[in-house]
Parts: C-alpha cells; structure tokens; sequence
C-alpha cells in the first residue's frame, strides 16, 4: 500500500474491490448464497404441492427454482468483482448448488416425469466430482471448463421445463433438454475425473521428488501476496475456479 493505494504484487494499482485482510462475513455474495439454501425448501414444498399437476403452484415451484438458481451467478460474480470471499462461502456455495439441482432431478423421478436411472447418474456425477475435488484439494485447483458450464445451464433449463406447465407439444422439448444435459454431464464427468488424475500424479511426483531436484519443479514463489491472490482462485463462490 503506498499513499492509501492498494497495488498488486506487481507494484501497479490492485484491480477495484481487491481489499487488504479477509473478507467480512456477513457481505452481498454470502447473503445470497444463504437466499438460494432459503429457497430450497420453498421449492420443495411448492413442487409437492403441486403434485406436478397443478398449473399455478407449478409456476410458483418453476420461479422459486430459477431465482434460486439465478442467484449462483450472482453471488459468484459479486465475490470475483468485490474479493468478497470467504470461507463460509467455499462451502455453502457448492452445497447449495448440489443441493438444489439434487432436490430437483429427485422431486421430478418421485413423480414420474423423469426416469429414476437419469437422476442417479446425475447426481452420482455431481457428488462424485464433489469428492474428487476433496480428494486433490492439496495437490490444486482444476478450473472450470467451459463444457461444465454448459453443462449447469443445460441441467437449469431442462429443469425448469419440466417444472413449467407447458402444452403437450412444448413438453415434448422437455426429454431432448434432458437428454442433452445428461450427456454433457456425464462427459464432463470423465474428462474432470481424468485432469483430477493428473493433477494428483503430478503432485505426488513434485512431492516425492529428491530435494535436488524440488526447484526444477517447483512453481515460482510469488510471496504472501502470491499465495492469497491464488487462494482467491479457490473459492466456491468463484466460477473460474469451481466445476459447475
């Protein structure tokens, strides 16, 4: 910091919003990510109420799913642009995610608008890239690829049409959706099982190296600075960093 200026690690000006010191708890990306675990059970209630047979309590449950799920994209944003994370925020923010898309594929099965095969697959491959990124979290980071953003917005919208009481020609649209999120998931699945392989082969190899060799492998050491603004990187709340 020179004169009140907060500059990077680099000597220029940090990016707006970069602070000095944790972030506060209780900010706006942390407020919505407790909004969209609010409205879970809403959702639920409004969809078991409906029976996914009555029009407007369809629409009711249809909204509450979507606002839920819109406020991921939020929240994300406002912690990247504000360095609002926390730590509360990398393990709320994922839950809430599997939490909600879960309560959804299991709502529409129990009802029988989607076979039961579709949601285990599904949420086998959400929980179990869940666990993989546990598995590796000494090791890195993997980003995010663009297949597993396609991939959260495919699932959203093929939810959201089977929720919304459309005429039986418009549901038709409802299995092709599905069935285009289903094989992207499934897709991602693999290819973030195989960089998890080899982000954790590699660091086994870098660690277990003979100490001669740790500087030919090793990354550069950027300092303090360099480690907190990678560790922004791994928030659950940041979209560059986390598989949707």
């Amino acid at each position: 910091m020179t004169d009140g200026t907060v500059v990077s690690e680099k000597g220029e000006p940090a990016p707006m919003g970069r602070r000095v010191g944790p972030a506060p708890l209780v900010n706006a990306a942390n407020a919505l990510t407790v909004a969209r675990i609010v409205l879970i059970p809403i959702f639920v209630l409004l969809t078991v109420a409906s029976d996914l047979t009555h029009p407007g309590l369809r629409i009711a449950a249809c909204v509450a799913f979507f606002v839920a799920a819109a406020t991921d994209l939020v929240d994300g944003w406002i912690a990247r642009t504000w360095d609002l994370v926390t730590s509360f925020g990398k393990v709320a923010d994922p839950i809430a995610d599997k939490a909600l898309t879960g309560a959804a594929f299991l709502l529409l099965s129990a009802y029988g608008a989607l076979p039961w095969w579709v949601t285990v697959v599904i949420l086998a491959r959400e929980w179990g890239v869940t666990a993989l990124r546990f598995w590796v979290i000494r090791h890195g980071v993997i980003p995010a690829s663009r297949g597993g953003k396609i991939k959260t917005a495919l699932q959203t919208l093929a939810i959201v049409w089977y929720l919304w009481p459309f005429d039986s020609s418009l549901a038709q649209a409802g299995p092709w959706l599905m069935g285009a999120a289903l094989i992207v998931t499934v897709v991602t699945g693999v290819d973030y099982v195989a960089r998890a392989l080899r982000l954790r082969r590699g660091g086994i190899l870098v660690h277990g190296a003979p100490d001669h060799a740790a500087p030919d492998h090793a990354a550069p050491d950027h300092g303090a600075a360099g480690g907190a603004a990678r560790g922004r990187g791994t928030s659950g709340q940041d979209q560059s960093s986390q598989d949707h």
